[in-house]
């Protein structure tokens, strides 16, 4: 997402425990206020399956230097979460013509503190080469989903990206659940 200049000053829903909009202020306002919102979270895969990864910069608002295995953010005032998912997936990505991301689930995020936000979840495939921003992505690859799982007890992960992954691999699990018997 792209956090640098306007990102503060960028109004953004303000949402209720039902995910229905109750008003609208700037993000930096929201996060200072501990204001639920909306965010989304696309997990990028390459031809060959692999996740983009990457670490974030230091002057990220949110989670300054962490790795995230999702790609995504904030869901802009009157904006879906379809269209958010698309263009905060190419804008972190640095393509464009990318396919509409799946919607997998959503869920509510909540840290147990003053972070709190609706979370869509989605998976994009992306074959285009990456160009990330240099403001938002210091380091980046596609990994193996092995060599992302192997990193979890490694690396500092964003804690709502590491908690949309687990809601991940439970949602996969269930999926794969259903219909066997």
């Amino acid at each position: 997402m792209s956090e640098s200049g306007r990102s503060a000053d960028e109004v953004i829903d303000v949402v209720d425990e039902q995910d229905r909009v109750v008003g609208q202020v700037r993000r930096g306002e929201a996060y200072a206020r501990g204001l639920r919102h909306r965010c989304v979270f696309v997990l990028a895969r390459d031809g060959t399956g692999r996740i983009f990864v990457h670490r974030r910069t230091p002057a990220k608002l949110v989670f300054p230097s962490l790795y995230d295995m999702f790609v995504g953010g904030v869901v802009g005032a009157g904006e879906e979460y379809d269209e958010a998912a698309l263009r905060e997936a190419e804008e972190e990505l640095g393509v464009s013509g990318l396919p509409r991301p799946s919607h997998l689930f959503t869920f509510l995020y909540d840290d147990g503190a003053a972070r709190t936000w609706w979370s869509a979840v989605y998976e994009v495939r992306c074959d285009l080469p990456v160009r990330p921003q240099a403001e938002e992505v210091a380091w980046y690859d596609f990994l193996p989903e092995a060599e992302v799982e192997r990193r979890l007890g490694e690396w500092e992960w964003v804690p709502d990206g590491l908690a949309a992954y687990e809601r991940l691999r439970a949602f996969r699990a269930g999926a794969r659940g259903h219909g066997t018997g």
